[in-house]
């Protein structure tokens, strides 16, 4: 759960969640020059795909500690072996910034840290069961078409879009955790860890499976 995925306006919140997910396609290397209508059909099938998820539970490993700010994490998942990696410098930035934008009745106390548990359980869900499939075809991208047949084709950044939803939807957070992500962009591009204004770095999917 990269920390700097979309590029942020001034107005964050102004910004809705399907909006926000259409920045972070956007931002995927593969869809510089895509349609923006179906980047936002891509961004509205993918949110609805991850809040429709019934809820998982996370079956790796989970590991806290610090580091999260350098790295520009929330939290990530490694696959050899399973494990998830909660940041508890970046979530104590991310309950700061919360109380400071005034956005707690969308984000409770705690939610942070549930949400990106929860944004990596659907990683973990994608990466070893049938969902990734359901997900592509969710999506409707053709890699191929013979007659018939149609080989249904990989969306990047579409299983962010998802995992976010899934957490705004199985944390009851009143906005969507890339909302969050895009405020924590802006604050850690000072390298400060305070709260204050600014631009991020490019985004990127700091996401890693080995």
């Amino acid at each position: 759960m990269s920390v700097s995925q979309v590029p942020v306006a001034a107005d964050l919140a102004a910004t809705d969640d399907i909006g926000w997910a259409v920045r972070l396609l956007a931002a995927t290397p593969t869809h510089e020059h895509r349609d923006p209508e179906l980047l936002r059909r891509w961004a509205r099938a993918a949110d609805a795909f991850g809040s429709a998820l019934a809820p998982v539970a996370c079956e790796a490993r989970i590991v806290e500690r610090d580091g999260g700010l350098e790295l520009g994490l929330l939290a990530r998942y490694t696959s050899r072996p399973p494990t998830v990696e909660l940041y508890t410098d970046t979530i104590d930035l991310a309950e700061r910034v919360v109380d400071a934008r005034g956005w707690r009745d969308w984000y409770p106390p705690g939610s942070v840290r549930a949400a990106a548990l929860a944004h990596e359980a659907v990683h973990v869900h994608l990466h070893h069961g049938p969902a990734k499939a359901a997900l592509k075809r969710a999506l409707g991208h053709s890699a191929l078409r013979l007659g018939r047949l149609r080989v249904a084709g990989h969306v990047a950044g579409a299983e962010e879009v998802a995992a976010h939803a899934y957490a705004r939807t199985v944390c009851g957070l009143g906005r969507s955790p890339l909302l969050l992500t895009a405020a924590l962009a802006a604050e850690t591009e000072t390298g400060s860890g305070t709260v204050s204004e600014s631009t991020p770095p490019p985004a990127r999917d700091a996401r890693r499976e080995n």
